[in-house]
């Protein structure tokens, strides 16, 4: 159980990791006005996008190999709001997708104003993932 935890730590890592610079990687192509920007833009988006999916679907896979070794903590309350805000992230993760097509596309659908604001949402989950995955507050 501990390697699965541990293995599932250093995967969160790598998936917050992307999911803390790509959105800080729309607001510089958002703003991008020659070509050469903007392919170099493409380019360091897809290829993180590639590399935090990894990290993503490790992190996944080796929680649910830790909810399978302890099913007993499925009767836990705080795994259930942790879960919750996993499912969030997700979704972050999909819109992050969505975003990296926009941009290969030469689809501008958000100012750079607004991934700003959008890059702080990653922080705010992983706040709460952290504090009820260490504290277990009930």
């Amino acid at each position: 159980m501990l390697w699965f935890k541990a293995f599932h730590v250093i995967a969160m890592v790598t998936w917050f990791a992307g999911l803390f610079y790509l959105p800080r990687l729309f607001v510089y192509h958002a703003d991008a006005g020659d070509w050469i920007s903007v392919e170099r833009f493409r380019t360091m988006e897809r290829r993180l996008f590639i590399i935090m999916t990894v990290g993503a679907l490790l992190t996944v896979a080796l929680g649910v190999a830790m909810i399978v070794a302890a099913p007993a903590y499925l009767k836990m309350g705080w795994l259930h709001v942790k879960l919750t805000l996993v499912l969030l992230l997700i979704v972050y993760h999909s819109m992050c997708f969505k975003f990296v097509r926009d941009f290969a596309h030469d689809r501008k659908t958000r100012s750079a104003k607004w991934f700003r604001l959008f890059n702080e949402v990653p922080s705010l989950l992983l706040i709460g993932i952290v504090i009820l995955a260490v504290v277990k507050p009930f």
